[in-house]
């Protein structure tokens, strides 16, 4: 049970965490679920009329959102730098991802603008409602972590083996904290700023999509270096890193469904798709133009049992 436990544990970074902090912390911290900023209840994230609902026995669909604050918990004003649909079904183990590139143009608020400036306006509340519009899906739970949670993991097990793609240099002493990032291309131990900074990094020539892509790399290969025997013995740190940087509403019966079903998830057949489409710029700011047509057709073909209309 133990091992069943922790593969689940690091799986769910790889899903960006829903499971193994949110019950630990009921378990073993203040015995209340981790709730978005300002809630009474999970009802604020959703869209006025929008009720909890089974849409799939055994199965659960979350948008995962990454932030850089110094509070992952009071993190509103402050704009979404990561942003990913996941489901994953209980009984198969299978896991499907979609990445939601972070300057995609979508209506927010009734205006067009950048998908992550959404997180920045009205915080988790808000990002539900404009995820929920944009893919016209029954969206209920959410994920929200900070890198910190990525640089806590990785000092814990000693570095993360990883092949840089490229030349990373970039510099703004105006970040909160600034972002000095050094890194050189070739295979290397990333420690943890240096993780961090991998993951922050944007200058790619591909732009987001490209950074999307070496995010998702970056996450399988720690899951895989972090299940290695010799880091068995560090759980209790490496839960306790999760447990201060991870916010979800997620209740505890999804997950210790999740729990159960660890040993039947394969992180390399995860099925990982970018909403795609062209980059523009408009106005001075540079957008992400999704195809519609396609997008339309991804979504109905990994979350079909979850659209609204």
């Amino acid at each position: 049970m133990r091992k069943r436990f922790l593969i689940t544990f690091f799986l769910s970074l790889g899903i960006f965490t829903f499971l193994y902090s949110t019950l630990w912390g009921k378990f073993f911290y203040n015995n209340t679920p981790v709730v978005s900023e300002g809630s009474g209840g999970s009802q604020d994230v959703f869209q006025e009329g929008n009720e909890i609902e089974t849409k799939v026995e055994n199965e659960i669909l979350f948008l995962m959102m990454g932030v850089d604050a110094h509070d992952v918990k009071k993190s509103k004003g402050t704009r979404t730098d990561t942003m990913m649909l996941m489901k994953v079904n209980f009984e198969t183990g299978k896991i499907d991802l979609l990445s939601l590139p972070r300057d995609t143009r979508v209506l927010v608020r009734g205006k067009e603008d950048k998908l992550n400036h959404a997180h920045a306006y009205g915080g988790t509340s808000l990002t539900m409602a404009t995820v929920r519009d944009f893919l016209d899906i029954d969206l209920d739970y959410y994920v929200k972590v900070d890198y910190k949670v990525v640089k806590g993991i990785v000092e814990a097990i000693g570095g993360v083996d990883i092949d840089v793609p490229q030349r990373m240099r970039y510099r703004d002493p105006t970040a909160k904290p600034p972002l000095d990032i050094n890194l050189y291309p070739g295979p290397q131990t990333l420690y943890g700023k240096e993780a961090h900074d991998f993951l922050r990094f944007r200058s790619y020539r591909g732009g987001d999509i490209d950074r999307i892509k070496a995010q998702q790399y970056f996450m399988k290969e720690l899951i895989k270096q972090t299940l290695k025997p010799k880091n068995l013995l560090k759980l209790p740190k490496l839960v306790e890193t999760y447990f201060e940087y991870v916010e979800t509403n997620i209740p505890l019966n999804l997950i210790l469904k999740g729990v159960a079903a660890g040993r039947k998830m394969d992180i390399e057949n995860m099925e990982q798709r970018t909403i795609t489409g062209y980059g523009q710029r408009i106005n001075g700011l540079d957008y992400w133009i999704y195809d519609r047509e396609e997008t339309s057709k991804v979504v109905k073909e990994m979350f079909g049992d979850y659209l609204l209309n």
